[in-house]
């Protein structure tokens, strides 16, 4: 089902109906181009063929589980994803985001709480949002963050697939090189100060960025924790 005619494409997997609708129509009327598949076959067919912005996806589906189609999308994909979960458990949410998911929604939700996530990852995920005063590349370590186009390339000039929100961490410890940046401070960066993300969802998406920018994740030398304090990043930042 695909409905309305104009602004982001909204990828929505979701077996129950009522649910698929309702957040169908939500996305719609907030100016939203919704389509809703109801398993990760359908889905994975219409994402070779289709360009999404975001992917609504439920974790209890029938057949392969949204677990483990986060991680396939994640494999090759930087596409937001949202996941959509009745599991109450933290390490629930934090396999999730383990796998590769931007944020979750728990339910029963509110459809205005989706649509404030959905809008927060879509203008995090915008090329055309960036102050400019904010858009000159950075260089650290060899490497290069470029805050415009919202990639990062690593020593040998090779493009590093991020998340958005290990992109707008990175970006975070990029513009404060030296600091602590306590996880509260963290949570509203990477969530815009929306309510419901565990404080333990910033150490899931640090440990994943350290696979992707440390030598030895183990013994991490970029990207330190900072006890009782929250993190700091210890390479020189300059402009490239």
């Amino acid at each position: 089902m695909q409905l309305g005619s104009g602004g982001a494409q909204i990828l929505i997997v979701e077996d129950d109906p009522e649910i698929g609708r309702l957040l169908a129509l939500t996305m719609q009327e907030n100016g939203m181009i919704p389509t809703v598949v109801e398993d990760g076959y359908v889905m994975q067919a219409l994402l070779r063929k289709n360009t999404y912005d975001l992917i609504i996806l439920d974790v209890m589906l029938p057949g392969e589980d949204g677990i483990s189609l986060c991680r396939k999308i994640r494999s090759g994909k930087t596409i937001p994803i949202i996941l959509l979960t009745a599991l109450g458990e933290e390490v629930d949410r934090i396999v999730g985001l383990e796998v590769g998911a931007d944020d979750y929604v728990t339910k029963p939700f509110s459809p205005r709480e989706v649509v404030a996530r959905v809008r927060s990852l879509l203008r995090r995920a915008s090329y055309g949002l960036v102050e400019t005063n904010s858009q000159r590349k950075l260089r650290f370590d060899g490497w290069q963050i470029d805050p415009l186009r919202r990639q990062l390339h690593d020593p040998s000039n090779a493009r590093i697939a991020l998340t958005t929100t290990e992109f707008d961490l990175l970006l975070a410890f990029c513009r404060n090189p030296g600091r602590v940046i306590t996880r509260e401070e963290l949570l509203s960066l990477t969530h815009s100060g929306l309510a419901g993300p565990i404080e333990r969802s910033v150490d899931v998406h640090i440990s994943r960025l350290r696979q992707k920018i440390e030598r030895d994740p183990k013994e991490p030398t970029l990207l330190q924790t900072v006890r009782l304090g929250g993190y700091t990043f210890t390479a020189r930042v300059d402009e490239a």
